[in-house]
């Protein structure tokens, strides 16, 4: 009886060294596999990339000179450049880019509008005092009566080009017109000018064929027209037309998306601003 007993013990003993050199071991390889291939170490964060549309002068620009800002915080930004104004919100809202910048308040307000979208602001960036040009004139003293004028046949920028019309004198407006004022709204014309109404992204090539033309800045960029020495005159740094970011309702808080706000709100973008356009585009974050 003894004996059994012993033989009992001597296996039960067996046992539980057999166990707790299992589980040394399993401890063993898994921290030897740890050191070896880095198993306890966390994965990398992954990059994410986002595309943001833009026209070429200045904002394509601007975001271009982003991209290894953002790359060091892990976002890739693609740039996809449009040269008209209906296209990056058609593409923001049906979800083919993420976010884009080209326009301001009135002209994304008037479209969601019309087209009954649900676009929004994700951050206010820069203004881009609009101006009047012309081939034809040095200074608008010499501007004839009668003479032709062409302004941009989107509501929002034609409103902008008659407002600043009637701040030089040239026609007048009805009492209160405010950013939406269209060419019905005009109260006096007593110089007679013709005023007909293009598609702003061909007004600087047709600047040959009117007497004075209103055109954006982009626009008169791309034309190498600079609005600081080349405008007849142009809207002063309170204009209400500061170009936005601009995103969905369902992504405006994304972290790539906050990323680039953060980004081009920061000083580096003040600056980018100030030396490469030199007055023509004024930082105007908000």
């Amino acid at each position: 009886m003894k004996k059994r007993s012993h033989v009992w013990f001597v296996l039960l003993a067996l046992a539980v060294m057999l166990a707790g050199c299992g589980g040394n071991g399993g401890k063993a390889t898994e921290d030897k596999k740890g050191a070896e291939g880095g198993m306890s170490e966390k994965p990398a964060a992954q990059e994410v990339t986002i595309k943001v549309g833009a026209t070429p002068v200045p904002h394509a620009e601007i975001l271009t000179s982003l991209i290894p800002l953002l790359k060091e915080q892990g976002v890739n930004l693609e740039v996809v450049e449009f040269n008209d104004y209906i296209q990056p919100n058609v593409q923001l809202f049906e979800k083919q880019i993420d976010a884009n910048f080209f326009q301001h308040t009135p002209y994304l307000d008037q479209f969601n509008k019309d087209k009954k979208y649900d676009l929004v602001k994700a951050a206010g960036v820069h203004v881009e005092p609009f101006g009047v040009y012309s081939n034809k004139i040095k200074k608008i003293e010499e501007l004839k009566d009668g003479a032709k004028i062409a302004i941009p046949n989107d509501p929002s920028n034609g409103g902008r080009s008659l407002l600043l019309l009637a701040q030089h004198g040239l026609i007048e407006l009805n009492e209160g017109a405010g950013v939406d004022v269209t060419v019905a709204d005009i109260k006096n014309n007593p110089r007679k000018f013709e005023i007909v109404e293009i598609e702003a992204a061909t007004l600087p090539r047709v600047l040959s064929e009117v007497d004075i033309a209103a055109i954006n800045t982009n626009y008169a960029l791309e034309a190498d027209l600079n609005p600081v020495e080349d405008a007849l005159f142009i809207e002063d740094k309170n204009s209400p037309y500061v170009n936005i970011l601009v995103t969905r309702p369902d992504n405006k808080e994304n972290e790539a998306i906050q990323k680039l706000v953060a980004a081009l709100k920061s000083a580096e973008v003040e600056k980018f601003i100030n030396e490469k356009y030199k007055g023509a585009v004024v930082p105007a974050f908000d």
